[in-house]
């Protein structure tokens, strides 16, 4: 599927983390993928999470500053959640953040929604077309996530997202690019809730959660309303915590359960 591939080599790799560079149209060039492979033997078409980082970030986010591959692994052994390959991709590493969505000729979103797992399935020998898809992530991951997950709801079996921006608007927050680099055409593929309205009735299992510190919580709780008010089934979770690492590496434990119990 792609013109060069390049994977790390198991003899420098640690953590169970391997790294895949490949080229894509989408991006217009190379993107990152760094992916947990948990180490049992003889595992076949296990479950794939893509775990979307936030702005200013890029592949090694999510081991890098939470230790996701630690948790993920804990877990696997303690029996609390099943074997499952976690694929952490850069963004595209546009500006402060890509937003994950197509602009300036790049296609940000079927870079995580197509290329991504084509990638791990390609190299990772555990994960196959057979694998159940989770998506997740924090802020503008978060968005990704739910975005991208209610989108494209055939590719996903369950989105989980933590600390989201809900709608693009919010991107000014944390980015210096203008808005106008972010927003569609369509303007419903800004909103979150517009998105999800747009596809009720094929959605994926939904949770999501942010901190009570956080300055995107009225965001986050005025998503929960919404989907209250229109009987949507979803699972909204308030804990302590800002719009920081130590909260995304403590709850990212809810996404690797709720994932868990979606199989």
């Amino acid at each position: 599927m792609f013109r060069t591939t390049e994977i790390s080599d198991p003899a420098f790799e640690s953590g169970n983390l391997r790294f895949i560079t490949v080229k894509t149209p989408n991006l217009k060039g190379r993107g990152d993928i760094c992916v947990f492979v948990p180490p049992m033997e003889n595992l076949k078409d296990i479950p794939l999470l893509i775990l979307l980082h936030g702005v200013y970030g890029s592949a090694w986010a999510w081991s890098q500053k939470a230790g996701v591959h630690i948790t993920a692994l804990q877990m696997i052994e303690n029996g609390k959640i099943p074997p499952m390959a976690i694929a952490m991709p850069s963004d595209g590493l546009w500006g402060d953040g890509s937003g994950y969505v197509p602009h300036k000729g790049r296609n940000f979103e079927k870079w995580i929604v197509d290329d991504v797992p084509a990638a791990v399935i390609e190299n990772i020998q555990c994960v196959s077309e057979k694998s159940d898809r989770f998506i997740s992530g924090l802020s503008m991951g978060g968005f990704g996530a739910l975005r991208l997950g209610v989108k494209y709801a055939e590719n996903f079996r369950a989105i989980s997202a933590h600390s989201a921006i809900t709608d693009l608007k919010q991107m000014p927050l944390f980015v210096e690019e203008p808005l106008d680099r972010y927003l569609q055409e369509e303007t419903s593929e800004n909103s979150v809730w517009r998105m999800i309205a747009k596809n009720n009735g094929s959605l994926p299992k939904l949770r999501f959660d942010c901190g009570t510190e956080d300055q995107l919580i009225k965001y986050n709780r005025t998503l929960h309303q919404q989907l209250s008010d229109a009987g949507i089934d979803h699972i909204y979770e308030e804990f302590g915590g800002g719009h920081e690492w130590e909260y995304w590496g403590q709850h990212i434990k809810d996404s690797l359960l709720f994932f868990a119990g979606c199989r």
